[in-house]
């Protein structure tokens, strides 16, 4: 009985040192898009009112990890039964993220009008960015799964569950972690300019000065992050436009690959636009 039982710890043990090689594999395959979703994501979340930083914030989290409950099983499933699909799956999404991020290039080269806002048309403003935040996880959770199963594809499925589960919770702790410690940072700014201490104090001021200008490059950052996510998607997965561009530089291609298929989607949502309202 003894015998049986540490057979069946030596196993778990095994299993578990599989889990660890293939979640380092997986890791470094995964850790551009986990950058670049950090990016985003931040980019996302930040720009709102003190008192809905965190409810905000919260909501998205919440957001992804339903997102990794939906998406864990379907990719197995896929992966096992259907894997044909996925390929059609990332280009559409890469097609979502390439026009989320050209539509944030137009609105800052041509900034709407903004009228005065009232409570009722910020808390709107709030849930679309909410909803666009989380499509925009979903989209780069698939992302991310999809690489971290490739990765494990030799392993056994357990090994392959608890791997890819691994870097979908790192997906969204890891990365909502930091963008709660980013967001909050001027108020640990406040705190520190309370210490007696000089370096503190001047540590904190600087905390609190520069998170205006961190906010501008997360913005920066993470439309960059939308464009070359895309433009790596249809240059990985769509054979004719990665012979077209296999002899560019890999960057170079992704950012025109993916500013040319986002301004492809942008024109077309607008066409869309206006013959609706030629209609009506």
């Amino acid at each position: 009985m003894a015998g049986g039982f540490f057979a069946v710890l030596d196993d778990i043990a095994l299993m578990m040192d599989d889990v660890a090689a293939v979640t380092k594999v997986a890791a470094k395959k995964t850790a551009g898009i986990l950058g670049d979703d950090l990016a985003v994501n931040a980019e996302k979340a930040v720009g709102f009112q003190a008192s809905r930083e965190l409810p905000v914030l919260w909501a998205i989290t919440k957001g992804s990890m339903l997102n990794k409950v939906i998406i864990l099983p379907v990719a197995f499933l896929l992966s096992a039964f259907a894997a044909g699909l996925i390929e059609p799956i990332l280009v559409l999404g890469g097609v979502y993220l390439s026009y989320e991020g050209v539509e944030k290039l137009v609105h800052y080269v041509v900034p709407h009008r903004e009228s005065a806002q009232h409570p009722r048309k910020e808390e709107v403003n709030e849930k679309a960015r909410i909803r666009s935040a989380v499509m925009v996880d979903f989209i780069l959770s698939v992302e991310i799964i999809i690489l971290a199963l490739s990765a494990s594809s030799d392993a056994g499925l357990w090994v392959q569950i608890i791997s890819v589960g691994i870097i979908a919770m790192v997906a969204t702790v890891g990365v909502y972690g930091l963008v709660g410690l980013i967001v909050r940072m001027d108020d640990a700014g406040l705190v520190l300019m309370q210490q007696s201490s000089q370096v503190l104090r001047r540590l904190g001021q600087a905390m609190v000065l520069g998170l205006p200008k961190l906010i501008r490059v997360i913005g920066a950052v993470g439309t960059a992050a939308l464009v070359l996510v895309a433009g790596g998607i249809f240059h990985h997965h769509l054979p004719f436009v990665h012979h077209w561009v296999e002899a560019w530089p890999s960057v170079v291609a992704d950012v025109v690959l993916g500013l040319t298929g986002g301004g492809v989607a942008f024109a077309a949502v607008q066409a869309i636009i206006m013959g609706k309202k030629a209609l009506a």
